[in-house]
C-alpha cells in the first residue's frame, strides 16, 4: 500500500476513492462515504481515510467483495419519462430511473439530474469519474430544454433571464431563452444554459411570472434525444466517445435502441415533446482534460450487450 503523500513528491498510483469511482463501484463521493464507514480494506487492512494512494499490485475489497478491474468508460443516452427520480434509493419509496433499465445493463450512475416532473435526455454512465468530468461546470457544455409555460409571455418579457437573474439570493447565470411559438394558454420556449441548479428553470420562470407545466431536456452537450421516446435507452458508440470524449470504449455490439422495463404502476411516462428541437448544434469543445486517444468522426448509438452470465 502507498504511503501518503509527503513533501518530496506524491507516492505513486491514485487516490484509492478515484480507483473506486472508476470501477464503477460508486461516484468519488459516494467511494469517500464507503471508506469513512470501514466498508473498505487495503491489503487486509481497513481504511478510514480516502487520503490514501493505491496502485494495481494492491488487494481492494468493497464489503467484502474483491474490486474488479475497471471496464472500459461507457456512456448511454436515455429518455426519462416524468414521474421518475433519478437518484439510486429514493427514501419515499418512488420509482427511480434504474428500477425501469434494462436487465441487461450493468451498474450505472447518472450524469446529473432531472427532477421528479422533469423528463428527456438523462446520460448515464458506468465510469465515476467520467460522470465527474460531465458534470463539472469547466465542460462549457449547453444544455438544452424545451419548455412549456402557462401564460402568454413576449420576448422582452425575457430579458431578465437573457441577462441573468438573481431569484432568492441565489444568483442565476445568463440563460438562451427562444420564445417558439403560443398555443392557446401556453407558450413553449427553448431554453439553453451551462449550470444546473437545482429546479433553475423552473424557480428562474417562476420569477418573471411564469409557471412551467411541461420541462423537456433536449440535448446535452453533442448529445441530442432526437427521436428517442420515453423509456428508451441508446449506447454511445466507441467511435463518439473517442471524438467527444477521447475514451476507449469496448469494441464490437450489435447497433440499436434498448427498451426499457416498464415503470411502476401508477407512474405515467411523458408523451413525445411537442414540435422537434432545434437544430443539431455544433460539436461541443471538449471538456476537462485534453483527450489522449486520436478521435473519430461517425456519430451513433449501439444497444447495451447482455450481462455474462
Amino acid at each position: 500500500m502507498a504511503e501518503k503523500s509527503t513533501p518530496e513528491g506524491a507516492p505513486p498510483g491514485e487516490r484509492i476513492a478515484k480507483v473506486l469511482s472508476r470501477a464503477g463501484v460508486a461516484s468519488r463521493r459516494e467511494a469517500e462515504r464507503l471508506i469513512e464507514l470501514g466498508e473498505v480494506t487495503v491489503n487486509g487492512k481497513t481504511i478510514t481515510s480516502p487520503a490514501l494512494n493505491v496502485t494495481a499490485k494492491d488487494r481492494i475489497t468493497v464489503q467484502g467483495k474483491p474490486l474488479a478491474a475497471p471496464e472500459p468508460a461507457r456512456l448511454w443516452l436515455y429518455y426519462k419519462p416524468e414521474g421518475l427520480v433519478t437518484s439510486a434509493a429514493d427514501e419515499k419509496g418512488r420509482a427511480t430511473v434504474f428500477d425501469s433499465l434494462p436487465e441487461d445493463m450493468p451498474r450505472v450512475m447518472s450524469v446529473g439530474r432531472l427532477d421528479l416532473n422533469s423528463e428527456g435526455l438523462l446520460l448515464l454512465t458506468n465510469d465515476g469519474e467520467l460522470k465527474r468530468r460531465l458534470e463539472l461546470p469547466s465542460t462549457g457544455w449547453l444544455r438544452k430544454y424545451r419548455v412549456r409555460v402557462n401564460g402568454n409571455p413576449t420576448d422582452p418579457d425575457l430579458e431578465p433571464l437573457r441577462k441573468g437573474i438573481v431569484v432568492e439570493g441565489e444568483k442565476f447565470q445568463p440563460m438562451q431563452v427562444t420564445l417558439d411559438r403560443v398555443q392557446g394558454a401556453n407558450a413553449w420556449l427553448t431554453v439553453g444554459l451551462r449550470e444546473g441548479k437545482n429546479r433553475e428553470i423552473r424557480r428562474a420562470m417562476s420569477a418573471i411570472g411564469l409557471t412551467v407545466n411541461r420541462l423537456i431536456r433536449v440535448s446535452y452537450g453533442p448529445f441530442r434525444l432526437n427521436e428517442m421516446k420515453p423509456g428508451e435507452v441508446e449506447e454511445v458508440r466507441p467511435r463518439v466517445l473517442r471524438e467527444q470524449l477521447g475514451l476507449e470504449a469496448p469494441p464490437g455490439s450489435e447497433t440499436g435502441t434498448a427498451k426499457a422495463r416498464p415503470p411502476r404502476p401508477g407512474v405515467k411516462p411523458g408523451p413525445k415533446p411537442g414540435g422537434k428541437p432545434a437544430a443539431k448544434p455544433a460539436a461541443a469543445a471538449r471538456p476537462g482534460a485534453k483527450p489522449a486517444a486520436r478521435p473519430a468522426s461517425a456519430p451513433g448509438t449501439r444497444r447495451p450487450p447482455p450481462r455474462k452470465p
